[in-house]
């Protein structure tokens, strides 16, 4: 049932990313424009120059915060890692404990312990 669940879980979340893909790509190429114009602003010396890179950096401002929902498609790859690292560490830590009980020199040191109490 765990498995089933996280394979619903991760469904849904490659659906939210796939629909939220283009959005990202959008933000995350106007968060590198920010930086840019943010650098070439630092750089300058003259007052027209700084005035005009403010300018740019409001409009790509602006497309920032029109792709600012292209988080949620972050949040669902972030959603998706964790999915996929449940997936693999739920059948290896069963196997780890099957294994662990089936271990005679395990069971000769919890007895052994016991006896020493």
């Amino acid at each position: 049932m765990k498995k089933f669940m996280l394979f619903i879980g991760g469904l849904v979340a490659v659906l939210i990313l796939l629909a939220n893909l283009g959005p990202m790509i959008l933000l995350a190429l106007s968060i590198w424009l920010l930086y840019i114009c943010f650098k070439k602003f630092m750089g300058t010396d003259s007052t027209a120059a700084k005035i005009g890179w403010v300018i740019a950096g409001l409009i790509v401002l602006s497309i920032t915060f029109s792709n600012i929902y292209a988080v949620l498609g972050v949040a669902a790859a972030y959603a998706l890692y964790l999915i996929y690292k449940n997936w693999n560490t739920s059948e290896s830590s069963v196997v780890h404990e099957i294994k662990e009980d089936d271990d005679p020199f395990t069971n000769f040191e919890k007895q052994w312990a016991e006896l020493n109490k």
